[in-house]
């Protein structure tokens, strides 16, 4: 798991992480809206739209937010002129950090994310500066509790699985990006339905092919830099290599 998500997931179970409902909503709104978008919207015809309307699903966000969403993406609401963006630079310790974000104003927003970068002990870099050291994957986040490993894992055995993570009472199986929803269907239909279980989250990701160890000392400024990142309005992932053990992320939470 990287250490942004186990970041996120360690402030989300203290209570600490999105309290701001309205917040979440408004930029998962905009996620469905490029996605739509991109091709037709319909989420059983539109790939990166099922993946972001499920997204929003798993975050609770009403049906009737996720259909307006839609609807001014296809011109039957007020048509914002969002745009995807994609940022890379580096953080302290000299980590890497891809920022994806969607935005009406370009020139706001990459002078907003400038700043943020410098202002935490960062630098902005230029475009594929750092993504060659990524690479794009499908995440499935599922509950441990009750489950043992081998059934996780016997369950985890279908086309598309990479890998499977297990941290603490969660595991993370790792996908194919197109496997995705497959696989979180297979999930479902095998191993967590009968449990009267659920996915915790199923998204597309970015993850580091390799990364860099932070140290306790210079783990806060780079959680710094994180985190004044993804409150950006207009930010809707964040992405970096940190490496930071766990129990410096729990002392920090």
């Amino acid at each position: 798991m990287s250490g942004h998500s186990k970041w996120h997931n360690i402030r989300l179970r203290k209570g600490k992480a999105d309290a701001q409902r309205g917040q979440l909503f408004t930029k998962l709104s905009k996620e469905i809206i490029v996605a739509a978008r991109s091709g037709v919207p319909d989420p059983d015809a539109n790939f990166r739209l099922k993946i972001a309307v499920t997204r929003a699903r798993d975050a609770n966000m009403p049906m009737d937010n996720i259909k307006r969403a839609i609807a001014r993406a296809s011109g039957e609401g007020k048509g914002d002129a969002y745009e995807e963006i994609r940022y890379e630079g580096y953080g302290p310790s000299g980590v890497a950090v891809i920022v994806d974000a969607v935005t009406d104003n370009r020139n706001r927003t990459a002078s907003e994310m400038r700043y943020v970068f410098s202002r935490n002990g960062g630098n902005l870099g230029e475009t594929n500066s750092v993504g060659w050291l990524f690479e794009e994957r499908g995440v499935i986040a599922v509950p441990v509790g009750g489950t043992s490993e081998e059934a996780l894992l016997d369950a985890a055995v279908t086309e598309g699985v990479l890998d499977v993570q297990i941290s603490g009472d969660s595991a993370e199986i790792i996908t194919e990006p197109r496997s995705l929803a497959a696989v979180r269907d297979h999930l479902e239909r095998t191993l967590l339905g009968p449990a009267g279980r659920k996915v915790l989250s199923a998204t597309l990701d970015l993850r580091a092919k390799s990364v860099v160890p932070v140290s306790q000392e210079d783990a806060p400024s780079v959680l710094r830099l994180l985190d004044a990142l993804e409150e950006h309005d207009d930010v809707t992932h964040v992405y970096s290599n940190a490496d930071i053990p766990d129990a410096v992320l729990e002392a920090l939470a």
